[in-house]
């Protein structure tokens, strides 16, 4: 009963990054519906000296992904394709292609996460690594994405920004 239990969870975990990320949800917009159409130049767009820009939040989301994905197979951060960690200076130049090589990169990270997370049997979800549950970081990495989809929404509307 446990392992089916554990099965049902694993299925909502998947359901929680599918609606956060890419599938339509009760919430409005996910992550990738707030970010679908945006141009470079919004993207950029900082609300003030010091301030991150939209861009800046989608790296920051694919870094987390990827963060959550290492640990779900227990490695080690640091492969991941920018330097850094957590929040990312823009490439140069910023331009569209860059912004459009940059969505490809969350998209990537997100496929490879719920691919990760599908692949999972459901009794490591109890598993603990750094005090959390596999379960409560993927969780975690979903509500993520939904507080940086409204950001990105108020940035959006902030900016004045047209789709």
């Amino acid at each position: 009963m446990r392992e089916k239990s554990a099965t049902g969870e694993l299925e909502l975990l998947l359901g929680l990054l599918d609606e956060a990320y890419d599938r339509p949800a009760w919430h409005g917009p996910n992550l990738r519906g707030a970010l679908r159409g945006l141009s470079a130049e919004a993207a950029r767009w900082r609300p003030g000296p010091g301030k991150h820009c939209i861009w800046e939040l989608a790296l920051h989301c694919a870094y987390w992904k990827y963060a959550v994905r290492q640990r779900l197979f227990g490695g080690r951060r640091g492969a991941f394709l920018r330097k850094g960690s957590n929040w990312f200076p823009l490439p140069h130049p910023a331009d569209a292609a860059a912004w459009k090589a940059d969505l490809v990169l969350l998209d990537e990270h997100h496929r490879l996460l719920r691919e990760t997370v599908a692949a999972l049997p459901p009794r490591r979800l109890a598993e603990r690594v750094r005090k959390h549950t596999l379960a409560r970081m993927i969780r975690g990495v979903g509500a993520h994405d939904l507080y940086h989809a409204g950001q990105v929404r108020l940035l959006i509307k902030l900016a004045g920004a047209k789709r």
